[in-house]
């Protein structure tokens, strides 16, 4: 009996056809699943990469809120034309602290894993303001209701220890702080040498120049970091795995 009559069995027998379906999926399932049971960890861990401060989360919750995701990317492929007009191609381990993460495929809007530190603050506040005031074929919606928006971060504790529960490093110290943390980092007169101690490099100023702590600020804060935490000019990837 060749092998086309033996096929012939499984495609005219509908109860063989499904018991061997299910043994082919469960064997390719298992083939990919168990050895991640043996692995500590299937992230590389790279140097940089930390949970986020206090006022960048909060920022983050704004950017979830308002739907940047929707029409903004954040993960560069590792492909030329990417490489050339966003940067580095992305790493996992840059996400490993966002829950969910802000990977896509749509792009209505430019791909922001690299916006850190891009532009200076102020663009972003005009940008957020009124995006056809600096790219007038923009077809973003205006943001400028985010700079009368006073938060006080009375709610960023109970944010923070969420993220704990999915395995976000905050400490006990971090908890502890984490208020004084989410208003000093927008007060360049502050005293924020415990953020610094707590979260290393991180931007301190009054993100959109008022005197008021405002989600403008949060959503500021969270874009300007995106992208920096890695110094590429000296990253050098693991190959050995």
């Amino acid at each position: 009996m060749g092998i086309l009559a033996k096929h012939k069995i499984l495609e005219t027998n509908a109860t063989l056809l499904l018991i061997f379906s299910f043994l082919v999926v469960t064997i390719g399932g298992l083939v990919q699943i168990v050895p991640l049971f043996y692995l500590e960890n299937t992230i590389e861990k790279v140097e940089g990469v930390r949970p986020y401060t206090p006022l960048e989360l909060a920022g983050r919750d704004i950017y979830i809120r308002e739907g940047c995701y929707v029409c903004h990317s954040q993960m560069i492929r590792p492909m030329r034309d990417e490489f050339e007009r966003y940067g580095h191609y992305s790493l996992a381990a840059e996400s490993m602290y966002d829950h969910p993460f802000q990977w896509g495929s749509k792009r209505t809007g430019p791909d922001l894993a690299r916006v850190g530190e891009r532009y200076s603050d102020e663009w972003h506040v005009d940008h957020l303001t009124d995006p056809q005031s600096v790219v007038p074929e923009s077809i973003m919606p205006k943001y400028g209701f985010l700079s009368n928006r006073v938060i006080d971060g009375r709610y960023i504790r109970d944010t923070m220890a969420t993220h704990r529960i999915v395995g976000v490093p905050y400490s006990d110290e971090m908890m502890e702080a984490a208020v004084a943390d989410f208003r000093v980092q927008a007060d360049p007169l502050g005293d924020s040498d415990g953020l610094l101690e707590r979260y290393g490099k991180a931007a301190v100023r009054n993100f959109d120049g008022q005197p008021q702590l405002t989600e403008m600020d949060a959503l500021i804060a969270y874009l300007q970091v995106l992208g920096t935490m890695v110094d590429f000019s000296t990253f050098t990837p693991d190959d050995s795995r």
